[in-house]
């Protein structure tokens, strides 16, 4: 077995990588030539040619390269770190959009059931679409009024359960959730099916942009951000300040004030 191999093994089996990340770390470090033996010079030149990728995917790259060689070091394959000195991207501030009402509402009411229940759980559960995907009925008690969503790397954290999103999830089938009571989705499957379907309603939106109206609705209300950012499973707070920085109250107060 290669290191390649042994590495995306463990991260399957010891670290809980979902199968998704897998793919990715494959696709990436299969493509970088020598990779158990490169040198901090090869793996230097490798990033040169990914100049020309958006900010967001060399950072996705460099996080598969800088995983594998941990890995190497911690297992004693290598006694290095090729990529030390390569400084991730820095990824553009942008303020969060998101899926209007009047949208929202279209989507609601025209999608098929699974899909429609996949939306509810973005925009009125603040999901990831591979949370949605995996939900099962047993992580969601109606009595309290919680989700128990498992996230990335398998933590668990709470979602509030709005008598709204209830009604959109209901009746309870067992089971899987989004498929009521079907075979789960794989979050990728269930993410090209949702994009598909809001374009085919003529909504400029992604699934991820519920999520986004979940955040932006919650700063929008007073929420701490604190709050917000336990919901939402982000595991820095400077992201979910994007939803903050969206708000911004005191733009309106300006916007009105040199009317005067």
């Amino acid at each position: 077995m290669s290191l390649l191999d042994e590495f995306l093994s463990h991260q399957g089996r010891d670290r809980g990588r979902s199968a998704n990340t897998i793919r990715t770390y494959r696709s990436v470090l299969a493509r970088i030539p020598g990779l158990e033996t490169a040198t901090r010079e090869d793996i230097e030149a490798w990033w040169r040619t990914r100049l020309h990728l958006a900010p967001a995917s060399r950072n996705v790259e460099l996080s598969a390269v800088r995983e594998f060689y941990k890995w190497c070091r911690r297992w004693e394959h290598r006694d290095d770190d090729p990529c030390a000195r390569i400084d991730p991207p820095k990824k553009p501030v942008r303020v969060s959009r998101f899926v209007g009402k009047s949208d929202l509402a279209d989507l609601l009411a025209q999608l098929p059931d699974d899909l429609r229940r996949a939306v509810a759980l973005g925009a009125y559960g603040g999901l990831r679409v591979s949370e949605a995907a995996a939900l099962d009925w047993s992580d969601v008690d109606v009595e309290s009024r919680r989700i128990i969503v498992r996230g990335k790397g398998d933590k668990e954290r709470h979602v509030g359960l709005s008598t709204v999103l209830l009604d959109h999830l209901l009746p309870e089938a067992g089971g899987n959730v989004v498929r009521g009571g079907g075979k789960a989705f794989s979050g990728h499957t269930l993410q090209q099916k949702v994009n598909k379907a809001i374009r085919g309603a003529g909504v400029d939106a992604t699934f991820h942009k519920l999520r986004h109206r979940y955040g932006y609705k919650s700063a929008e209300a007073g929420i701490a951000p604190t709050s917000i950012a336990r919901a939402m499973g982000h595991s820095s707070l400077s992201t979910t300040m994007g939803y903050i920085a969206a708000v911004d109250s005191d733009l309106d107060l300006i916007a009105e004030a040199v009317t005067r």
